[in-house]
Formats: structure tokens, sequence, C-alpha cells
């Protein structure tokens, strides 16, 4: 048994040492790319104003998009729409065809486009052609992206018993293919492997319709199928199609495995390959598939997400079955080698799942001021809370082999070892705490593959704030671009209350965080029109600010309109 310790400690040792070799030369070399798409660049830019009415609009993203046709739109200053035709993805560039003739004024754009990791993303800016409208639309870049909470919540509920599923898969057909007792009926694992089967098929043909409204932003049964053609059209609905072609082929290909007799080598290695390409499904629609390293990405998280199931998967079936029905002898053939697997589980979930953090967090301040990263700090206190107890449950196990080799003459505790007894009771208690706490990483996992990775969440480049402020005399129209820290270019336009240009004698500006009490900043303006100035002001730090506009149209008329803004 000594001699299975140190052979196991030198191959978790070797497989660790290469691992982290291999991840740090691909890292090294690697390019740098998003796992989330973000939109880089505009043309025309937000907030332009053209003379004249460009032929289409190109939006420039950091990856391939697809476009999600029925919620991409440019809307004119009549309220009509201005767009004409299909969008169409030239690489990482998307183009919006415009109608013809279209008229001054100030034109809203908004999109929704699926990144390769099957997120949508999405926002809104205005451009003008001639003058800016008195009454134009005013670009949320937030829109694009939203998602009905009903929908995102069953899209993760869907993903939970997903891998549900997969651990009432792996479980069973592990035991049955090395560790099941003849002895032993197979019913329950019979009954666990259909149930995971049964399982993982609603779940995948449910997430395949979920992502149909998630991905246009539509409720829970407002579903077109142009909406689910766009959103299956990609990786994600193609592994998910992979994914129930395996499921099917599982579910003919099992019997062997139920039989009282061994399946034979072929059978295994059937299962063994389907068991690889269905696990691969999972990051082949998730993050790994876009991330700078998607080789060591996809490798990693299927070998995470396998290492997971068969882990739990084996767990459930001790519980159930295996510590309360086998015999001694039958245990002590049975845990020690369970022990060496389930240590190979540990090791691989380790490895991979410190892998995947590096790539997807990138910074290590990012795992405390992301979504993504508290998730993924929640989930690894998780992890090394069930380490700690698997490694009192393989101290048990070991104990327990090694009181079933006899002793030699010489031996000093030949008396505790005969009466040596399998360690089922402690075992359980321990292994029913493990399944609890893995539940909840499972839900952590669920919410991981929807949560933007930590080094792309703000990768977006921030979208502009505008604003039209009213008075009694004067309607001024603010366009402040991009609404973040540091230096920022903002654009003023004056009109009357009927909305014709209005002439300024002088403009003032300023600006003052709402907590506090700093003195407002005070804003150089300079005109370029009668009607139209600039500013350059420059925001020392993320918050809410109050925005103060002064307008003075005579030696007497003079305005003050003040808004509030949140720069990131």
């Amino acid at each position: 048994m000594e001699y299975v310790r140190l052979r196991m400690g030198r191959f978790a040792a070797g497989l660790l040492a290469t691992f982290v070799v291999g991840v740090a030369v691909l890292l090294g070399t690697a390019a740098p790319a998003s796992a989330h798409a973000s939109l880089t660049r505009t043309d025309p830019s937000s907030g332009a104003i053209l003379q004249s009415a460009p032929a289409s609009i190109t939006l420039s993203f950091t990856e391939g998009v697809r476009p999600v046709a029925e919620r991409i739109q440019v809307i004119g200053p009549d309220k009509a729409r201005a767009d004409s035709g299909t969008p169409r993805v030239n690489g990482t560039d998307l183009s919006i065809p415009l109608a013809r003739n279209l008229g001054k004024g100030t034109y809203l754009v908004t999109f929704r486009v699926i990144s390769a990791d099957s997120h949508p993303i999405g926002g809104s800016f205005t451009f003008s052609i001639g003058q800016p409208s008195a009454n134009a639309p005013t670009a949320d870049t937030s829109v694009g992206e939203r998602a009905d909470p009903v929908v995102a919540g069953a899209l993760g509920v869907a993903r939970w018993l997903g891998y549900a599923g997969l651990v009432l898969i792996a479980g069973p057909l592990i035991f049955l293919a090395r560790l099941w007792p003849r002895r032993l009926s197979r019913t329950v694992p019979a009954r666990l492997l259909a149930a995971g089967l049964g399982v993982t098929t609603l779940a995948t043909v449910a997430e395949m319709y979920l992502q149909g409204p998630y991905s246009a932003g539509n409720g829970i049964f407002d579903v077109s199928s142009t909406a689910l053609e766009d959103a299956l059209s990609g990786s994600f609905g193609a592994a998910h199609a992979v994914r129930l072609g395996v499921l099917a082929a599982v579910s003919v290909l099992i019997r062997p495995f139920l039989r009282p007799e061994p399946p034979s080598t072929v059978d295994q290695a059937v299962l063994a390959f389907l068991a690889v390409v269905g696990i691969g499904t999972w990051p082949l629609s998730g993050h790994p598939a876009a991330s700078p390293v998607p080789a060591v990405s996809m490798v990693a998280d299927a070998a995470h997400v396998g290492a997971m199931a068969v882990w739990m998967g084996g767990l459930l079936l001790l519980i159930l079955v295996v510590l309360r029905r086998a015999n001694a002898t039958e245990l002590g053939a049975i845990l020690p080698v369970w022990s060496q697997w389930a240590m190979l589980c540990v090791i691989t979930l380790t490895i991979t799942g410190t892998a995947s953090a590096i790539i997807e967090v990138s910074e290590f301040g990012k795992l405390f001021d992301s979504t993504y990263g508290k998730l993924v700090l929640g989930k690894a206190a998780l992890l090394a809370v069930i380490v700690g107890i698997a490694y009192f449950s393989r101290r048990l196990v070991l104990r327990f082999a090694a009181a079933s080799v006899p002793p030699d003459d010489d031996d000093e505790d030949v008396a505790d070892v005969e009466e040596a007894e399998p360690p089922a009771r402690p075992l359980r208690r321990l292994i029913l705490v493990e399944l609890a706490i893995t539940g909840v990483v499972l839900g952590l996992a669920a919410a991981l593959v929807q949560t933007p990775p930590a080094r792309t969440a703000n990768a977006a480049v921030p979208g502009p704030y505008t604003v039209t402020l009213t008075s009694d005399k004067s309607l001024v129209r603010v366009e402040l671009e991009p609404a973040k820290v540091g230096g920022n270019s903002m654009h003023l336009y004056a009109y009357t209350r009927t909305g014709t240009p209005q002439s300024v004698v002088e403009w003032k500006a300023s600006i003052t965080p709402t907590s506090g009490s700093v003195e407002p900043i005070e804003i150089p303006i300079l005109p370029i029109t009668p009607d139209h100035s600039v500013g350059e002001p420059i925001f020392p730090d993320p918050g809410e600010y109050e925005l103060k506009i002064t307008v003075r149209i005579s030696d007497i008329d003079q305005s003050t309109l003040s808004a509030r803004l949140t720069v990131r």
C-alpha cells in the first residue's frame, strides 16, 4: 500500500508539472483575444455629425459575431426605420445597409449580436446627418445586453440539470465497467443511468430552446423561428446537437453494462470514445471556445467537467448502494481502487480549475472586483472544503486497505488488524456532506457559464451619454463620450423651445461629484458655431457626477441646466 501511495504521489506531481509547463508555454505565446466579444469602433462614430448620408453603418468587434437580425435596426428622426436589407458579417465587422435619401437629423442605431461563447451582447449609439435633432432619441448602451430574468433563470436551471444528469451517467457507467461486484444487483445503477440520460436530454433540449429568447432578449414564450435559427446556427447549436446524438447512442450501447457479465473491451472503448465526445460539447458551447488559448481552455474545461462527473457520480453510487450492500471482501477490493480514482479526480479538478481561472480572469485584482471572479473564489472555497473531507475519507480507506493485508509475524498490531471492519458508516457521512457541497458547486458552475469572464467584463467600449436639457427659453442637447474616467469629449447644441438652432452668447459648464464636498470642476468651452460648442471634461474618479450647463443668449437672458450622469 505504501508503494501504491508513493507511485500515485509521483504520478500526481509529474502530471502537475507537465500541465503547468504546457499552460505557461501556451499562455506565453498566445495572442491577445477576448472570450466575450466587445465593440471596438463604429463607422460613423457615436455622436458624429455627417454632411451626407452614408450607404451603410459598420460595427467592428474584437471577434467574429453572429447578428440577431430582428434586434438590429436604425431609427430615424421621424421614428421610422432607416435601415434596409439584411445585416452582413465580414470577419469581425457587422455591416448594416441604410435606405437611400435619408433626411437630416439624428439617427439611433441599436444592435444585438451573439459572441463566439454564445452570449448576447449589444447596445446603441446615435449619429446625425446635417445637424442633430432637437428631440433626438437617446442611446442606451445596455439595451442590447438585457435578458428576460425568467429566461436567464430558466437557462441557469437547465444548465445545472445538464451537469446533474451527466453525474448520474458517469458514476454508474464507470462502476459497472470496472468496480461493480457480480453478487450485487444492477437495478439501482441502471435506474440512475436511465434518469441521467433522461435529465441530460431534457436539459439539452431546454437549453436549445431557451437560447432563442435569451439571445433575442425576449420573454420565455416570445420566440420566433428567426430567433431560434440565429441562436442555433453557430457552435452552440452544433455542440448541443452532437450531445443529443451521443446521448441517443449511449442509451442503446449501455446494455452490455447492465448484464451480470463484465462488458467487453470493445464495449468499454466505444463508450469511452462517446464519453470524450459528449463531454467535449460543454466547453465547445461556452467561454473556452473563445479564449485566447482555445486548445488549452477546451481540454481543461472538458477534463474539469469529466472529473467532476466521475467523482460525484461515484460518490453517489457509493452512498446509495456499495457501502450499504457490499461485504467486507468486496469493499476491500473496491475502496482502494476508488480512492485512487477519486484522488486523480481531485488533482484534475485542481489543475484544470486553476488553469481556467488564470485564462478567464487574467488579473489578480479581478478576482475580487468582478462577478465572475467572485464566483470563481466561491467555487474554489467550496472545493477546498470538499478536498479536506475527501482527505479524511481517503485516510479511512487506506487504513482499512492496510488492515486487509495479512500482517507479518512481528507486527505489533495483529489484534487491531484482525478486528478491522469496513468504514462504511463514517464514509457514508463524509460522502453525504461532499455531495451536499458539490451540489452548490454545480450551481456556481452553471452561473459561471452565463457570466462574462472577468477579463472581458469591462472590455466593451463605453457608450456616449446623451441628454436634452430644458429651460424656459432654451433646449440644450449634451453628447458626452465615452463617459468614463479620464478625458472625454463633450458637444453642446442649443435650440429654441420650438426646435430651431439658437445662438448663444456665452457657455459655461462644470462637473461636481455627488459624493463628498468637492468643489465644482470648471470645463473650458470652445464655440464652434453660434449654436454649437465643445468641451473636454476630465473625470478624476468613477461614480456619479452633476453636470451643470449655463447658457446666456443675451445680456439679460441666461439659463442654468443640470443633469446627473454615471462615469465608469
